[in-house]
């Protein structure tokens, strides 16, 4: 019942969701950065889980929950816009809307691109952390203070 209610809501307003201004393709990138703004904001809050008093933890899961159902809601909100694959498209509500498959495209696209831009900050400041951390380490041993030193 949820599912259908669900469909029901997204073939009811996408006609004039896609409509607004830029069309379908603005709609498909502005459901981009929200897919990708939300998974990056749940995978942030996930990583925090097991620090904390139970409050914070639970704030944790709360903003995991909240960022990670928004990122799925705007792409099953896409996705249900589409005609299903056993609708025939004389049946009342299973027509083709138009606009749904370049907003589709432009989603995927867009969270694609910004998904690896985010992946490809994240190694790069890793890389710099490790080679930081490698200095500090070269420098310790260096004075005879670093892990060798702990070894004897």
């Amino acid at each position: 019942m949820a599912l259908g209610l669900w469909k029901w809501f997204a073939r009811t307003t996408a006609p004039a969701v896609l409509n607004w201004p830029g069309g379908s393709w603005a709609f498909g990138v502005a459901a981009g950065v929200i897919v990708t703004l939300g998974f990056l904001g749940a995978r942030w809050f996930s990583e925090l889980t097991f620090r904390g008093s139970r409050m914070r933890r639970a704030g944790h899961g709360v903003g995991t929950a909240i960022c990670g159902g928004t990122a799925f809601a705007v792409l099953m909100y896409i996705l249900a816009s589409l005609p299903g694959k056993n609708c025939p498209s004389y049946r009342a509500g299973c027509q083709y809307i138009p606009g749904t498959g370049s907003a589709l495209i432009a989603c995927l696209a867009t969270s694609a691109v910004l998904g690896w831009g985010a992946h490809y900050i994240a190694n790069a400041r890793a890389e710099e952390r490790q080679k930081r951390e490698r200095e500090r380490i070269r420098k310790l041993r260096k004075k005879g203070k670093g892990k060798a030193r702990m070894a004897r």
